[in-house]
């Protein structure tokens, strides 16, 4: 029988309908998707062998959960993903405030309902993307707002007294029934609210104003929290934890394969952007390892952490950059430059937490401290590693490259110049284009440009040669013809 045609109890019967509490619910549905090999979590990458499982067992075994890890980790998402193993609808009392089961009603309203109409008791169907509750924990959070309270103009309009449990209002929790409940940044919740979130984890009571009501609640609690809030915020009071069946553990991606997945799946480009911008794969390794190098900085707070958010935000600005770039010459293709990383600054500079030492040389300073870190861990990836301790007059793979700049006084590149500019300025460098040659061979064209320009930046970071930033450009010299110019 199709449910539009169950609008009654006596009907839900007849159809053979059996109810079930939520945890069993999601359970069931999980083993019949892993039993089929789906995977309800898709989309999120990293955590393959790490959070997922734990997470499916904790589903298993009915807990509820919270989910524990730092800022930019995917906690919200796995929560809200939850929802796919929910029937996709259930029946509850027509009318109910808190999604009575008809045949486990909880409230007085749909027991005096069910008492009174029996079988013609009329029902609606709630679909699975309504059963999912989510509030942000802040300090002002009062009991009121997740249990209840009494509500006068009820009494008043209903002429009933306050000893009459009908004048209760509902807080989000109750209203919540046979849903999944999320509250986030659990920590920041004042430590008498967390108390009273104890009976409804554990035996299902809630206490509104003096009202002690037995009401089961069917819910699917999952929590998040950030462990930095365990020391600068808050905390998770003792008993409430103790009540929590699984604490799961999330983190950061762990190479930069995933972590580029993870930035082009989320990035929002439209497709002119992405036809207009070619963007070579060292630019894409390179915006990641930012990330990574912001992670292990000592200017950035690392209990903060650095969210995958900035690798996000920071991609959409370096195609923006070059997309800027291509409309004001009345260019219809460009590829991403590394002068480009010039304009993914913003992104960085907001998404990283400082600590006294980053704040005293600067958020911008910061930001291209990371890039020039990145450049380096990756340049050894594709040319020759650069000797610390070389001697200034010893000869190496790149003694060319810094010639050619001693003797030409250097070029400036700037920032909005034309693609044809831009590869003449580089086509110009002989031994730049012989290095590039001979250590990539097998580069695509598309690419090369790229490289060229990845090889002179590593040499500055090296130590090889001189940058400067002007407003309208980069300026690369020699290095000691650099220095003899300043004095």
């Amino acid at each position: 029988m199709k449910i539009e045609n169950i609008k009654t109890f006596g009907d839900l019967k007849k159809a053979g309908y059996q109810s079930k509490s939520i945890k069993d619910e999601l359970r069931d549905n999980l083993k019949k998707s892993i039993q089929a090999k789906e995977a309800v979590f898709s989309g999120i990458h990293g955590f393959e062998n790490t959070v997922i499982p734990e997470l499916e067992r904790a589903i298993l075994s009915r807990h509820n959960i919270n989910l524990l890890g730092l800022r930019g980790q995917a906690k919200t998402r796995l929560a809200r993903m939850m929802v796919r193993l929910l029937d996709e609808y259930i029946p509850f009392v027509k009318g109910s405030e808190i999604n009575d089961d008809p045949f486990e009603p909880i409230s007085r309203f749909a027991k005096d309902l069910i008492a009174e109409h029996g079988d013609k008791t009329p029902i609606e169907w709630l679909h699975r993307d309504e059963r999912f509750f989510e509030k942000l924990a802040t300090p002002d959070v009062t009991v009121a707002d997740l249990i209840g309270d009494i509500d006068p103009i009820k009494a008043a309009n209903l002429k009933l007294s306050y000893a009459d449990d009908r004048v209760l209002h509902f807080g989000m929790i109750p209203r919540a029934n046979r849903c999944i409940f999320v509250i986030n940044e659990l920590p920041d919740l004042q430590a008498r609210i967390q108390v009273a979130l104890f009976n409804i984890l554990q035996e299902g009571d809630i206490q509104i104003r003096g009202f002690k009501l037995r009401m089961p609640l069917d819910m699917q609690f999952v929590f998040t929290a950030n462990p930095e809030d365990y020391t600068n915020r808050g905390s998770i009071v003792t008993p409430l934890k103790d009540r929590i069946g699984s604490q799961i553990l999330t983190h950061y991606p762990e190479d930069i394969k995933t972590a580029r997945t993870i930035t082009e799946q989320e990035a929002k480009l439209d497709a002119r952007q992405s036809e207009l911008v070619y963007v070579p794969n060292l630019a894409k390794d390179l915006l990641e390892q930012i990330s990574f190098e912001a992670r292990d900085s000592e200017y950035v707070d690392a209990k903060s952490g650095v969210s995958a958010r900035m690798s996000i935000t920071a991609f959409e600005n370096l195609l923006s950059t070059a997309e800027r770039r291509a409309l004001m010459n009345g260019e219809e293709k460009t590829t991403i430059r590394l002068t480009d990383f010039m304009g993914i600054i913003p992104s960085i500079t907001g998404k990283v937490e400082l600590v006294y030492e980053g704040e005293q040389e600067g958020a911008p300073f910061v930001a291209q401290n990371l890039l020039g870190a990145s450049i380096k861990t990756l340049f050894p990836e594709y040319f020759p590693a650069i000797e610390k301790l070389a001697r200034p007059d010893a000869k190496d793979d790149y003694s060319e490259v810094a010639d050619w700049f001693f003797n030409e006084s250097g070029f400036e590149l700037l920032d909005d110049s034309t693609d044809e500019a831009y590869r003449k300025i580089l086509d110009g460098i002989n031994p730049l284009n012989t290095l590039v040659q001979k250590y990539q061979p097998y580069l695509v064209p598309e690419d090369a440009y790229f490289m060229k320009e990845f090889v002179l930046w590593g040499l500055v970071e090296h130590k090889k040669l001189s940058k400067e930033r002007y407003a309208d450009g980069t300026a690369f010299k020699d290095l000691y013809g650099s220095y003899i110019s300043k004095l």
